[in-house]
């Protein structure tokens, strides 16, 4: 017999599990949110998430380059973010802040979180009030964390992704991650967003994809990725930057970057 699926209404109106309770609980939904947030080796941070939920990149992920990655979900508490690094800059460790933002929350047991700071630390945090399946998965240089969905086996996927993927690009490998997450029954519930973020030397993003609203959103943001690595990554190194303040302004070196960067791609 198929097990009735619980509506948030429903949940909320139930006694809330006792903080101290679980990381991970089990039943099914139809929409989902999951997310992984990553350091890698360069250190370059990376969030990548995929929603239910319209417009995930605008409010979710977070980043700043030389301190750390932050991603706010669930009944998402966008000041997370930026309050979240702050705290890191600050000297926080990733437990200590997401301990302090999610003490001064009211709202804490609809919150989820999770971050990683400039030495690879991580810390994850799910309310005791998230719907089921929820939980996170703390690893060295990165952590998931997910609500809403199929089953833990989604953040496992993920997890083992990310891990076998070691060589390759990180943005590939974040990507990789999401869609093993999907495969793993992501793809038999909810979709409509997803987003890639990746800040690495800069004040500005590296990258900073989006996918507001569609029927395949990984697919779609695999394809994004792919597009920038047309011209715009190789753009981007031409930019204003700390080693280059005033980046390169000549089109030909432009163009001659350009190109040398789409020589150096496997064929």
């Amino acid at each position: 017999m198929e097990r009735r699926v619980e509506t948030v209404e429903e949940k909320d109106q139930r006694t809330n599990r006792p903080a101290a309770g679980p990381k991970v609980r089990g039943a099914r939904i139809e929409a989902m949110t999951w997310s992984i947030v990553a350091r890698d080796s360069g250190g370059a941070f990376g969030v990548a998430v995929a929603s239910r939920f319209f417009a995930v990149g605008i409010h979710c992920p977070h980043a700043r380059s030389g301190i750390g990655a932050v991603c706010t979900q669930a009944l998402v508490n966008p000041h997370f973010g930026p309050q979240g690094l702050d705290a890191l800059e600050s000297g926080l460790a990733p437990a200590e802040a997401v301990m302090k933002l999610t003490s001064a929350d009211s709202g804490r047991d609809h919150r989820q979180l999770h971050i990683i700071d400039a030495k690879g630390r991580s810390a994850a945090y799910t309310g005791s009030a998230c719907v089921d399946w929820c939980g996170h998965l703390v690893r060295d240089g990165f952590s998931v964390a997910g609500n809403m969905l199929a089953g833990e086996r989604v953040l496992v996927k993920t997890t083992e992704a990310f891990e076998k993927t070691r060589g390759r690009p990180f943005a590939e490998r974040l990507l990789a991650a999401l869609e093993a997450g999907e495969a793993a029954g992501g793809d038999k519930r909810g979709k409509q967003a997803a987003a890639l973020l990746i800040h690495t030397t800069e004040s500005y993003p590296f990258l900073d994809l989006r996918v507001d609203d569609h029927a395949e959103p990984l697919a779609e943001l695999r394809r994004l990725y792919e597009k920038s690595l047309e011209r715009y990554q190789p753009f981007v190194a031409c930019l204003p930057s700390r080693a280059r303040p005033a980046g390169i302004t000549d089109r030909t070196v432009i163009e001659a970057e350009v190109a040398r960067f789409q020589a150096s791609r496997p064929k």
